[in-house]
């Protein structure tokens, strides 16, 4: 007996092949899968298939998402509950969802399948993919990301990665709620936000440094005018007065390239309040510092780091890419008289992210970094019964010299951040 998968190539290939790619153009969602039901009715019953009605309207379904969507995928990128999609090759998909990667209940019938999508995906986004310029760094319309590389760079098959763009963001409210943070962690980092310290976000890959980036944005003072910065639009930011900034990649004339320490640095001319980089990866550290140096509070980016130290010592490295002029002693207390507070993210080996530090830049002794870590997370290395990782979020208190004391002090915000300690001294006694 021939296979619900065996029998749907067939009968795909015989539509395609008479199918007018300019006719498809003209007419509605509705109408085409009308055209194609009939068309799959009719090939069924010529060649005296033995296909139920349910398995003829999966098949128009992905016929139609296959002609004016994205196939396969069309399904995973409507599923509001997977968070990542990740292809390996046609018979290799993997989703992630609640934090966990599993294989994703479908698959491309060839390469060339796979390989059409993912120049469709491209074009949409004004980009293209193909032998000489085998990657693809983009925006969906939806707002998700998505990288894509190509044999014969991808050796296993075209592959595609999908971070998907979240409808609602999520607040320090969510995240309490999640056991990403306690609720006196969101209370500190909401008053560091409104008391304009800069913020580093360290974190390794999904581990949640946008959405605390998004989370942070949303205690910035409505009267402030904020640029943000990125390589492809993630923030969402609910201030009326924002100027967003996205890269420009290099054309068919490999020319055009608007690179983020480009934009970092014409932001400086834009009269900013905040200067926003959705993540330093490179030489735009010098300039971002250079900012959070004069003038412009409450800056705030992401980087990619294990650790709060480790952080520092990637943004030594990034400002090195930019200038090998400065002695690394230079380079330290630029970094420590610009970066006020580091919050380290990290995703757990069991799907969950938490904020695992909150440390705050006190200085330089010598040629050391000095480092106070106001809260930390300390896992007790035991899986509740549903396989989730406890733990408790611990704090060392607050010292009376540091900086988030002096501008909440300065900022009328100093019984709101005595508050939060206050309440965790409670509980302790308790």
């Amino acid at each position: 007996m021939i296979g619900a998968k065996a029998i749907y190539v067939g009968l795909r290939k015989q539509i395609f092949d008479a199918l007018d790619p300019d006719a498809i153009a003209g007419i509605d969602k509705e109408q085409l899968s009308r055209q194609l039901a009939d068309a799959v009715d009719l090939l069924v019953q010529r060649e005296n298939l033995s296909v139920p009605r349910t398995v003829r309207a999966e098949f128009v379904s992905n016929l139609v998402n296959e002609l004016i969507g994205l196939g396969p995928l069309q399904s995973l990128m409507e599923d509001d509950s997977i968070t990542d999609i990740m292809i390996n090759g046609p018979d290799s998909v993997y989703i992630e969802r609640n934090g966990i990667v599993e294989p994703a209940p479908v698959d491309f019938i060839d390469e060339r399948q796979l390989l059409e999508i993912a120049k469709r995906i491209a074009s949409r986004v004004g980009r293209r993919v193909d032998e000489s310029t085998p990657t693809c760094d983009a925006r969906l319309e939806d707002g998700s990301r998505v990288n894509i590389v190509i044999p014969p760079i991808a050796i296993d098959g075209t592959a595609i990665s999908i971070r998907k763009f979240k409808k609602q963001s999520v607040d320090f409210k969510k995240l309490c709620e999640f056991g990403a943070m306690s609720v006196e962690m969101a209370q500190v980092l909401m008053v560091a936000a409104r008391c304009r310290l800069n913020i580093l976000i360290s974190g390794g890959t999904g581990s949640g440094k946008t959405t605390m980036l998004n989370a942070l944005s949303q205690y910035i003072g409505d009267k402030e005018r904020i640029v943000t910065i990125e390589d492809a639009a993630e923030l969402r930011l609910l201030q009326p007065h924002v100027v967003r900034l996205e890269t420009r990649t290099a054309g068919i004339e490999n020319t055009g390239v608007v690179s983020q320490r480009d934009l970092v640095i014409n932001s400086l001319r834009m009269r900013p309040d905040r200067i926003i980089v959705g993540e330093c990866r490179g030489s735009e550290a010098f300039e971002m510092l250079q900012a959070m140096n004069t003038g412009h509070d409450g800056s705030m980016s992401t980087l990619h780091a294990n650790t709060p130290r480790d952080a520092l010592s990637r943004v030594e490295s990034m400002v090195m890419m930019a200038t090998s002029n400065l002695p690394l002693e230079a380079i330290r207390r630029t970094i420590v008289s610009a970066v006020d507070l580091i919050i380290q993210v990290n995703r757990l080996h069991d799907g969950s992210r938490k904020v695992m530090s909150i440390t705050e830049v006190m200085g330089l002794e010598g040629n050391n970094v000095v480092l106070e870590e106001i809260f930390r997370f300390e896992p007790s290395y035991q899986q509740s019964e549903h396989g989730v990782l406890e733990g408790d979020f611990v704090t060392s208190g607050l010292m009376k010299r540091s900086v988030l004391f002096e501008k909440a002090r300065f900022f009328g915000l100093e019984e709101r951040l005595i508050e939060a300690f206050r309440g965790i001294e409670q509980d302790e006694r308790g």
